[in-house]
């Protein structure tokens, strides 16, 4: 098991959830429960799968949360 907060990729994954919500702020009001909401709740996954991973007790495991969904990461390129 190793510390997720060590991992670069855990790091920006979350610089890039915190940049999605702050950049979501400035969304037109009609958008909240549109666009907003999807980027949201597409972006936060990403690290939460990456320390959820590293609780696991082997690498496959591990992998199978760095690589699970990999649709929520292909939602937010195409938003």
């Amino acid at each position: 098991m190793q510390n997720f907060k060590e991992l670069k990729v855990w790091e920006k994954a979350h610089f890039f959830t915190l940049k999605v919500y702050e950049a979501s702020k400035s969304f037109p009001r009609d958008e909240i429960y549109i666009l907003t909401n999807q980027l949201r709740r597409a972006a936060s996954p990403i690290p939460a799968n990456i320390g959820e991973g590293c609780g696991k007790n082997s690498q496959l495991e591990f992998a199978h949360f760095i690589f699970f969904d990999p649709c929520e990461r292909f939602t937010v390129l195409n938003q």
